[in-house]
């Protein structure tokens, strides 16, 4: 805290800056995730005060993110539809998920998770970000062309008969909770059925509709009616606020372009002689915590995105950890990753009681925070505030901004956030996949796999698939090292000085056919165990000494020593006996744990060097051949 006023003028500029930039994004965000401009513009203010307060980059401006505003999207719909299409019934339920997302955040920093993220793949994070896009990008082009399919009645009557069939279903099975239900005497449901209006059939086709036509795939199934019913107004107000982010730009970059867009066409909007369509209503006065999510708890609603709400979570904290990376290079400073990600969970935390979606440290929010002179924690602070003194001062004319020009904002977000370092490389990437047909980079595969699944399946799921095949091809990859790096050296055979390590020169020449030694470089894990286990086959009738040069060895699994175990037991059938030399400290406690060492081979038979080894196998090994 003593540190927070010492550059209070910087910190200013640049927190009302990153808050103004913050702004439009906030409402975009909030319409795009289905909750409304509001939960939005509430988590833009409790992420941005709280994580700056408690978080451990200083110059880190947080708030809605476009990858976490994905993925909630998919949530807050999937627990919208499983409560009939009714958003206030599934409020508790959705903030729950949230709260619950923010709270394992803070555990990931208490427990030191936030040192490990660095470790995800860099072709899972490529597809992820390029898929978030691609959605962003897909999902907007219904509200930028002015077709809303809840509302299209032509479309919506389609699905009145599954409509009634979902209100007789609900029916039954109200009637089997109650004991009413039984075959010789369904009078009860005929009487509950007569019941049932057509308003709440239209409700209920009005639901399964707009969820028909929900996502990339939703969007798809509709489009062809979206341009047939344009509505041209709608069109180029999207159209002009694109223009406009993109041509700024080209003016001058010291104003923001997104905040000029919004302005500008919402304002010749709001005074045009034309009708639009203006985003949700922004309730006026201090945002008031949803008590509803301690009052109306039920563990069985949130049971099925427990995963969910963890996946959140890390990507919150992936998602944060490269903003701060990037403030580090910016500031010369350096981040302390797991009390970022506590300040992360603590704001996320305190959005969801709040009625906010969920965010992160945003890059760019970031970036102009500190090239507008924001040093300290403080920045972040004052974004916040100042979104709060938007939000009570300005509420209501921001409430008549244009819908299209939210969804003409959240076109060019989808468009930046694509990863084009990544696609760009695509064609210089490696070929390391030999299908006999053809070749292609495992890099680009698990690239395409994660964008693909994001895209037209489950992003979370798409994420786990990336990071399994990662580390199948990272351990494929490694155990291909290791075997070429480790060989079973024939000294009778070899040339001088060739393949031989500087201590093997002086080998005796008279038991060349008697001892053969074999390198090992690299770690024994699981994906290498099976090529050693083949080392067996490669010696010849003529040894009965064999030496495990595990002097480059650095690690060895739990695979890694059973391989040894079965390899020693198979040599010593044969009557071949096996020494070690030069153990490192990891592998030789394995060996020992799992009694190779003293059972299978003797102390006597481990050696430091190799020299110590050669002097003891020439008082016995006799020469043979």
């Amino acid at each position: 805290m003593k540190d927070f006023f010492k550059h209070f003028k910087g910190d200013a500029f640049g927190g009302i800056t990153a808050g103004i930039v913050a702004l439009p994004l906030a409402l975009a965000f909030g319409v795009s995730s289905g909750l409304g401009p509001s939960a939005g513009l509430y988590g833009a203010i409790f992420i941005a005060f709280f994580a700056a307060l408690f978080g451990g980059t200083n110059t880190q401006i947080s708030g809605p993110t476009a990858p976490m505003t994905a993925v909630s999207m998919v949530i807050i719909a999937g627990i919208i539809a499983a409560n009939d299409g009714n958003v206030d019934k599934a409020l508790p339920a959705i903030l729950t998920v949230f709260l619950l997302a923010g709270l394992m955040q803070i555990g990931l920093g208490v427990l030191g998770i936030g040192k490990y993220i660095k470790y995800i793949p860099y072709p899972v994070v490529s597809g992820f970000m390029t898929a978030i896009g691609v959605m962003i990008l897909i999902t907007q082009i219904l509200p930028a062309l002015g077709y809303y399919p809840n509302e299209d009645k032509e479309y919506t009557s389609q699905f009145i008969p599954q409509a009634e069939e979902v209100l007789l279903d609900k029916i039954l099975k109200d009637e089997a909770g109650e004991g009413l239900l039984v075959l010789e005497n369904y009078q009860e449901t005929i009487k509950r059925g007569s019941e049932v209006t057509k308003k709440e059939i239209q409700m209920e086709a009005v639901t399964l509709a707009k969820a028909n036509a929900s996502g990339v795939v939703g969007t798809f199934k509709v489009i062809g009616r979206a341009l047939s019913n344009i509505n041209w107004i709608e069109l180029l107000l999207a159209l002009a606020t694109i223009l406009i982010i993109y041509g700024f730009k080209r003016i001058t970059t010291a104003v923001p372009s997104t905040l000029v867009a919004l302005l500008v066409v919402s304002g010749i909007a709001y005074f045009a002689p034309f009708e639009y369509r203006a985003i949700q209503e922004i309730p006026s006065g201090l945002p008031l915590p949803k008590l509803e999510i301690i009052t109306e708890f039920k563990f069985s609603l949130i049971s099925p995105y427990i995963l969910t709400a963890l996946s959140l979570s890390f990507l919150g904290a992936i998602d944060s950890l490269l903003t701060s990376v990037v403030a580090d290079n910016m500031t010369k400073t350096k981040h302390k990753p797991n009390k970022e990600l506590v300040g992360q969970g603590i704001g996320n935390s305190i959005a969801a009681i709040f009625g906010g979606i969920p965010g992160a440290g945003a890059t760019i929010r970031t970036v102009v925070n500190i090239n507008s002179g924001g040093k300290t924690r403080l920045s972040g602070m004052i974004a916040g505030v100042l979104l709060l003194f938007i939000l009570l001062a300005l509420g209501p004319i921001a409430s008549q901004i244009p819908a299209a020009v939210l969804a003409g904002i959240l076109i060019t977000v989808g468009i930046g956030v694509m990863d084009y370092k990544g696609l760009k490389a695509i064609p210089s990437l490696p070929k390391d996949i030999d299908l006999k047909a053809f070749k292609l980079s495992s890099e680009v595969l698990i690239m395409l796999v994660v964008l693909v699944l994001s895209v037209v399946w489950d992003l979370v799921a798409a994420v786990g698939i990336g990071l399994v095949l990662s580390c199948l091809v990272f351990m494929k990859k490694m155990g291909d090292f290791t075997a070429r790096q480790s060989k079973v050296l024939d000294l009778k055979s070899t040339e001088k000085n060739e393949l031989l390590w500087g201590d093997e020169t002086t080998f005796p020449e008279n038991l060349k056919e008697e001892i053969f030694i074999k390198h090992l470089s690299g770690p024994l894990f699981f994906g290498y165990t099976s090529e050693f286990q083949q080392m067996t086959q490669q010696i010849p009738e003529t040894a009965s000494h064999v030496i495990l040069r595990m002097d480059k060895v650095p690690y060895i699994d739990q695979s890694g020593v059973y391989a040894i175990e079965d390899t020693v037991l198979s040599l010593e059938q044969n009557d071949i006996h096996v020494h070690i030399v030069g153990a490192q400290k990891q592998p030789l406690y394995m060996m020992e744990r799992i009694d190779i060492i003293p059972d299978l081979i003797p102390k006597s038979e481990v050696f430091e060097n190799f020299d110590a080894c050669i002097k003891h196998l020439k008082t016995f090994v006799k020469d043979e051949y």
